[in-house]
């Protein structure tokens, strides 16, 4: 099945979780702490290697002398964009090793979102199944190293985070958090449906997924003022109630690079990190990287105006959502001492670090502090 004979309403059996194409009947991905070195060396807009090319083309069934792969963005994923004679028409995610544990965790993912478009709960993109109906395929580097790849249809318009204001949007970005939190409190997912949670230890505790905050250096001074702040926010959280209204399945990266606008019209994308968690925790990632900024608590404040026009929001609840956000805060900075500096805008990403330490005296002074 090629990309262009896909249908939406395909997408609507993603039940055998298990399947995985492996186009050159390689071994599932080994377990590596380091990504390959192509996660580092190529830049936006070069063309993939040579074996990634020729296992995404073969997967899919495209043709090779029409068909360009090139990267659009390294973060979590190295992600590529899949054009047919020049025409964009799908967009390929490559994970780095050892990131999740097997193929069910990524079929389970695109039987989330093929739900989602199917009750059209808010617009998403289609999952491309390979040519033999999986949604996975295994794709082995010049090494024998295994790249798990999954791709999904092609989504016009502009990422958010491009947009010179993206705060006009910040409502309707709340709304439809809350009514992919009404899907997921309501849905059954089908037989081996697996994705991880999001505990606190995995957000900035010994299992936290992708690095710890302490290692951006901050002078002792500086140092006491966020560890402070950590241990308000992880006190305030450690009985947070953990009820079918209040946890669940999640997006947990609803943040404007993965949201795209067309003529006002929102897409969500990007759902490689939901999981399960408190539904809060899409409130603090909606602000991700911007806690610190003039225009965040404009932001929050139309964020839950969006959400309570679906769901309820107590005072309780919005206090739950302000100390995720401070443990957000610094499971990002986390975040940016293992990864590439080109994942964000310069501006952002040279904010981190004394972003992270004017937020955490603020929210030291008030917990709600993006409300107040």
């Amino acid at each position: 099945m090629s990309i262009d004979d896909v249908k939406v309403g395909e997408l609507t059996q993603v039940t055998a979780l298990s399947k995985v194409t492996e186009p050159s009947k390689v071994a599932a991905p080994s377990t590596v702490t380091e990504p390959s070195d192509f996660f580092e060396s190529l830049a936006r807009s070069d063309p993939a290697p040579d074996w990634l090319f020729a296992g995404v083309v073969r997967a899919w069934r495209l043709d090779p002398e029409t068909t360009t792969v090139t990267m659009i963005t390294v973060s979590e994923n190295a992600t590529f964009l899949i054009a047919a004679a020049g025409v964009p028409v799908a967009v390929t995610r490559v994970a780095r090793p050892g990131y999740m544990a097997d193929a069910a965790a990524f079929e389970s993912e695109v039987a989330w979102v093929a739900t989602l478009a199917a009750a059209g709960v808010a617009s998403v993109p289609r999952g491309l199944p390979t040519a033999d109906g999986a949604f996975v395929a295994v794709v082995p580097d010049e090494r024998g190293v295994s790249w798990w790849c999954v791709s999904y249809s092609y989504v016009a318009g502009t990422i958010l985070e491009d947009v010179a204001d993206p705060v006009p949007y910040y409502r309707e970005i709340g709304r439809t958090t809350a009514l992919l939190h009404d899907h997921a409190a309501g849905w059954t997912p089908p037989a081996g449906f697996t994705r991880h949670s999001w505990e606190l230890a995995d957000m900035v505790g010994p299992t936290c997924r992708w690095g710890r905050w302490q290692d951006v250096g901050y002078d002792p001074a500086a140092l006491a003022v966020v560890e402070a702040a950590e241990a308000a926010a992880l006190a305030s959280l450690a009985d947070a109630p953990r009820t079918a209204g209040s946890w669940g399945l999640i997006h947990a990266d609803l943040r404007p690079s993965n949201i795209m606008i067309d003529a006002d019209r929102l897409t969500v994308i990007d759902f490689d990190d939901c999981g399960f968690s408190w539904f809060l925790y899409d409130f603090a990632s909606a602000l991700t990287f911007m806690e610190h900024m003039p225009e965040a608590g404009t932001m929050a404040t139309r964020w839950i105006e969006g959400y309570t026009e679906v769901r309820a929001l107590t005072r309780a609840d919005v206090r739950l959502g302000c100390d995720l956000s401070m443990i957000r805060r610094l499971q990002m900075l986390g975040w940016t001492t293992t990864h590439r500096q080109d994942a964000l805008p310069p501006a952002l990403w040279a904010a981190q670090k004394s972003g992270t330490l004017e937020v955490a005296a603020r929210y030291l002074r008030s917990p709600t502090w993006l409300i107040d």
